[in-house]
């Protein structure tokens, strides 16, 4: 087996067989003894990433902006990296600094506009989301995500015609169909609200299918009676009844 020419590139090999432990060791004795290697921090902020160890990994990226705050991967790493350590307005943050030097590029624009709802802006994640649009009319999950935006905002016009455009484009998408429901519950569709989650609950599973089960008790609750909300109150019983379709909403 041919050994690695450089450590960095031992470090590089380490990585790309998932070796992450292996790659943070490499590198820190890289960096003791030649500081200031841009691409070594990089890699380590990858493997820190892969750890879990954001604090490190955002440390890392930090520094290869530094180092060099003209290289884009960088920066797009750094916003991955405050992504994940909960840091959403500041992901967001990087992501339009991104965006605003390539207009074209539809992801940022996306990630902005997911990190934006993480961080409750959901203003700004309308802004980000109807840019992305404006990229490509045609692209469901741009149409999505601007629908998920204006949901979060109160806008239920737009929300409904956004959610159709993003069903149009991808009408088998379960995560569409739910974003669709979601509009309709705003613009007062209860009805039709409840009825697609009720359809949507024997699709999904895991944490998705609980998501929607729990919108629909909610959505029951609002608009039972007096027996309804009894049934409501209990999560076991409303889960049977809704398996088993005994429960509408006119």
């Amino acid at each position: 087996m041919t050994t690695p020419a450089t450590p960095l590139a031992a470090a590089r090999a380490a990585f790309e067989r998932g070796d992450h432990e292996t790659v943070v060791r490499l590198v820190t004795a890289l960096l003791d003894a030649r500081p200031g290697d841009d691409a070594a921090h990089e890699l380590r902020a990858r493997s820190e990433l892969a750890l879990g160890r954001t604090a490190e990994a955002e440390r890392d990226a930090e520094d290869a902006v530094r180092l060099d705050p003209d290289e884009i991967r960088y920066r797009e790493l750094l916003a991955q990296v405050l992504a994940a350590a909960g840091a959403h307005h500041d992901a967001a943050t990087e992501y339009r600094r991104l965006a605003r030097n390539d207009p074209r590029q539809r992801d940022w624009a996306l990630a902005e506009a997911g990190e934006r709802l993480n961080a409750a802006e959901g203003d700004e994640a309308v802004d980000a989301a109807r840019r992305a649009v404006r990229l490509d009319r045609g692209d469901a999950s741009a149409q999505l995500a601007l629908a998920t935006a204006l949901v979060r905002t109160g806008d239920a016009a737009g929300a409904m015609a956004a959610a159709a455009a993003a069903q149009q484009l991808a009408p088998g998408d379960l995560h569409v169909r739910e974003t669709a429901a979601d509009a309709r519950w705003l613009a007062g569709d209860s009805g039709g609200a409840f009825l697609e989650f009720s359809e949507l609950a024997k699709r999904l599973s895991g944490s998705a299918r609980d998501r929607v089960v729990e919108k629909a008790r909610r959505l029951y609750r609002s608009r039972a009676g007096s027996g309804g909300r009894l049934v409501a109150g209990w999560p076991w019983l409303f889960r049977l009844a809704l398996r088993n379709g005994w429960l509408h909403i006119r």
